[in-house]
């Protein structure tokens, strides 16, 4: 099947387009075609009247399109001074600068931005908030006319994304037209002018008005209108050791666990939380206050300097991986792409990694490769995963294609405790919601789910209990029906 299907589409200028539709229904691809990145098999581009070659980024650039990728292209080594000047697009060549006057060059363009304390921090330094408006700053420096975001979102806080929104709806008045690739139908709503749907590589909607098209219209462009309402398939095995009443049975529990920081995060300061059968806990907080910390914790994949880790009823907190997981911890992990999977090994040894680590402990143990790759293909079907051969690699797959493998693996049998690490960032419409269904599965067969997620709107729809971070610390629990300045207040540490 090609990636694009004979797509037509005309936006206007001085506009916000949106581009939305399912992982894998060519939204990248017609981002990169546009970017100069990708060299179309049949048909032209034009922009501000003028034809721009096929796969020639200089032409695209030249003739005023900026593109923002999903995965930043700032190198993290440099200053912020030196990055942009890296990559600014200047004619006749870079000037030699002092760090000085280097820095003085960038600096109206970059007051007013938060999360950069100076412009000779550097960008691996920044918060991910900060290092996002710097490529945008990047992209308009260079006189775009386009500005092309692929899936700006994907890694920002609710509170980040609202700052970015502000960020797009002042450069129309620029004359900037804006096309940015959207998952969430309602960030679609709050920062578009139009939008159009991809689905299958073809263009379903071509720049509707906002006002002409709700939710429910664009969810049956989105997934197509038989599937649109359907409920996503789910499969679960019950807990060896619970009933689905749960039963008021404590999964997991923290007693005044500390730990140092983790992947430059702050650690956990006398963390004490538990997780029941048959509950769903979810954590908020703004990115860095040791959510991390707590997974890392909770997986053993970093060590305990002070306080208790109850897995089961059973102290844990100086067992290695293997062990908890025997024990019925499961994991789906921050970053899918370099934490959920190995990205070069077939997905056959991927969803069976589990198995395998579980059999690490057992004497004389004879792994069938024949067997293991049959199970595989009959979990990924199983899970609806879309592939060609189970010895392809997980590289291979989409963003929401590669979660599904994660859940397959994951939750195949013997769950107790499942800790879900943003399960849906990145996500789009369909598979986010099937992600959330898998969750709510596990938590009514009696499994507990501690969910650690930057969407308010999905722990407020998901959570049976909230619990807020904030500096590696617990500083505030809820209960339905949820308060979103309360929590947002309690995630700041505002006082009002």
């Amino acid at each position: 099947m090609r990636a694009l299907q004979d797509v037509n589409l005309d936006l206007a200028a001085g506009r916000i387009h949106a581009l939305v539709g399912q992982n894998g229904a060519g939204k990248t691809t017609l981002a990169r075609v546009l970017a100069g990145l990708q060299v179309p098999d049949r048909g032209r581009v034009w922009m501000m009247g003028r034809e721009i070659p096929g796969g020639n980024v200089r032409a695209a650039q030249e003739a005023g399109l900026a593109m923002v990728h999903q995965h930043f292209s700032l190198p993290p080594s440099f200053t912020v001074a030196e990055a942009l000047e890296l990559t600014a697009a200047r004619p006749g060549g870079r000037p030699v600068y002092r760090r000085g006057q280097l820095e003085r060059r960038w600096r109206r363009e970059v007051a007013g931005l938060d999360g950069i304390p100076s412009l000779s921090a550097r960008i691996r330094d920044l918060p991910v908030e900060a290092r996002q408006s710097l490529e945008i700053v990047r992209a308009s420096a260079s006189q775009a006319r386009v500005l092309l975001l692929d899936e700006p979102t994907a890694l920002l806080t609710p509170s980040s994304t609202e700052s970015l929104f502000e960020r797009l709806r002042q450069l129309p008045d620029d004359g900037i037209t804006v096309l940015v690739v959207l998952h969430k139908l309602r960030e679609v709503e709050e920062v578009a002018d139009t939008v159009s749907v991809l689905r299958d590589g073809r263009l379903i909607l071509d720049a509707v008005e906002m006002e002409e098209v709700g939710q429910g219209r664009l969810s049956d462009a989105i997934v197509g209108p038989a599937r649109a309402g359907g409920a996503a398939v789910f499969e679960g095995t019950a807990p060896s050791s619970s009933s689905s009443s749960g039963g008021g049975r404590v999964h997991l529990r923290l007693k005044g666990v500390s730990t140092a920081g983790f992947s430059a995060e702050v650690g956990l300061q006398e963390v004490g939380l538990h997780v029941e059968a048959g509950e769903i806990v979810g954590v908020a907080g703004v990115e860095g206050n040791g959510q991390r910390s707590l997974v890392s914790a909770i997986a053993g994949l970093s060590g305990v300097e002070q306080g208790e880790i109850h897995i089961g009823g059973e102290e844990a907190a100086a067992d290695p991986p293997a062990r908890r997981r025997r024990r019925g911890l499961r994991l789906v992990p921050f970053d899918r792409y370099t934490e959920g999977v190995s990205s070069s090994a077939p997905l056959w040894l991927n969803q069976s990694s589990l198995r395998l680590v579980q059999r690490s402990g057992v004497r004389r143990s004879v792994v069938s490769v024949r067997r293991l790759r049959a199970s595989a293909g009959q979990a990924l079907d199983r899970w609806r995963v879309r592939y060609q051969t189970v010895t392809q690699p997980a590289s291979s797959l989409s963003g929401g294609n590669l979660q599904r493998l994660i859940l397959s693996r994951e939750l195949d049998e013997g769950v107790e405790i499942l800790v879900a690490a943003q399960p849906t960032r990145g996500l789009d419409f369909a598979a986010a919601e099937f992600v959330r269904r898998a969750l709510v599965g596990m938590r009514d067969i009696g499994a507990g789910v501690l969910l650690v997620s930057s969407d308010l709107d999905e722990l407020f729809e998901m959570s049976d209990r909230l619990l807020v971070m904030l500096g590696g610390r617990i500083t505030a629990e809820f209960r339905p029906p949820y308060d979103r300045r309360a929590v947002g207040d309690a995630m700041t540490g505002a006082v009002r």
